[in-house]
């Protein structure tokens, strides 16, 4: 374990702690204080008591605890949904994404953690202090390298002020995958097609039926085809096995998705046919010649 590491604490009761590890920092809990160096000495998988006696284990957060933990001002995608967005939109080592509507930036955190360092995501915000507070959770997690961030509003397009063409930090053109996340994606879809590439998948997030029919219906006039719509339900049960059940209250209806595809280029036409082959006049086999006119040629040949 060594400086600057993310770590996660959980109590006996199950309150998460997510930190960086600083040598000589001490946290404070309601059970007690927690020396980082003794942390140290446990090491991840391990446990460390506070100074009350209450153990803590310590473990390496996942991304789903990175996300969990964001702080927030907005409601943010929950991962029953950010799971099935990274696979529809193919997200993962060296894919460049956009994401419109950063808000408190659950989903950019996970959009950065999984293209990696080779990867790319341009994440357009319009308002200030939703675009401060994104900033703050990426820098929280150290994943800040992997995003651009623009204070723009993509009314006027997905090419920020400092566009420099050609600029992977700045340039978003040609991307792989798009992801809205906006009041109005429909006023959106032409700018959307513009900046993707033929054939990329684009999804949006919406919280009402009404939004998608609007969406549905102006997406019949765009290059956009291979339609889904979807909502995901999770149902936790109570892990107790001599009365398993579900639990008591859950979170049902957090959002509407709606994915497609660009519609590509034109279709691929064959070209026209070959000419046909020249014949025996010009020294080659003749193509209606039948296999006994072959071995004769050969007999001939022969003698």
């Amino acid at each position: 374990m060594k400086q600057g590491d993310l770590i996660l604490l959980v109590s006996p009761k199950g309150k998460r702690y997510l930190r960086r590890f600083v040598p000589d920092m001490i946290l404070h809990t309601q059970e007690g204080m927690i020396r980082f160096a003794d942390v140290a000495e446990a090491g991840c998988g391990g446990a460390v008591t506070t100074h009350l006696g209450h153990p803590f284990r310590i473990l390496r957060p996942s991304t789903y605890d990175l996300v969990k933990g964001v702080k927030r001002s907005t409601q943010i995608m929950y991962p029953k949904e950010i799971g099935y967005v990274l696979l529809k939109l193919g997200i993962g080592p060296g894919v460049r994404v956009i994401e419109a509507g950063s808000g408190s930036g659950g989903l950019t955190l996970a959009l950065a953690w999984h293209v990696g360092d080779t990867g790319r995501v341009y994440t357009f915000e319009r308002r200030p202090e939703f675009f401060a507070l994104s900033g703050e959770n990426l820098e929280a997690v150290g994943l800040c390298g992997r995003v651009s961030r623009f204070h723009h509003d993509i009314a006027t397009g997905f090419l920020p002020d400092c566009h420099v063409p050609g600029d992977p930090l700045t340039d978003p053109s040609d991307a792989d995958a798009l992801f809205l996340d906006v009041r109005t994606p429909w006023d959106y879809l032409e700018a959307a097609a513009a900046v993707v590439r033929p054939g990329a998948p684009v999804g949006f997030l919406l919280p009402t039926v009404n939004q998608i029919s609007e969406l549905l219906a102006a997406m019949e006039a765009s290059p956009f085809e291979d339609v889904e719509v979807l909502e995901i339900l999770v149902r936790r049960y109570k892990p107790v096995p001599e009365r398993l059940r579900p639990e008591d209250r859950m979170v049902a209806h957090t959002g509407f998705l709606v994915f497609a595809r660009h519609g590509g280029l034109a279709a691929y036409r064959r070209p026209a046919p070959l000419p046909p082959a020249p014949g025996p006049d010009n020294g080659h086999a003749d193509p209606d010649a039948g296999p006994d006119d072959a071995r004769a040629g050969e007999d001939a040949a022969t003698d």
